[in-house]
């Protein structure tokens, strides 16, 4: 479910009007999957801009899906500093 979600996430991104190769900040990034999720009227119609954009012009496609799938990768999924540490079971006293 968690790969699905990043998918779409980089899919409307990749719809979106943030020119590829930027840097964008977490809000920028909500906002413009929001934006684009409602200008393609869902994540479907997101998906279809993005096989759009592969029939017509692959090269630049490829390199536009690399820059979202890790601008989406930085936003959302969690780094291993970030990952809570698994505290250790404590020993039962006799």
């Amino acid at each position: 479910m968690r790969s699905q979600m990043l998918a779409a996430r980089a899919a409307a991104l990749f719809a979106s009007d943030l020119p590829s190769g930027s840097r964008p900040d977490a809000t920028s990034v909500e906002n413009a999957i929001a934006v684009s999720v409602r200008r393609s009227g869902g994540t479907r119609g997101c998906v279809a801009a993005l096989a759009a954009a592969y029939g017509d012009y692959p090269e630049t496609a490829v390199v536009r899906m690399r820059w979202a799938r890790s601008v989406i990768q930085s936003v959302y999924e969690p780094t291993p500093a970030s990952m809570p540490v698994p505290t250790p079971a404590l020993a039962l006293a006799a």
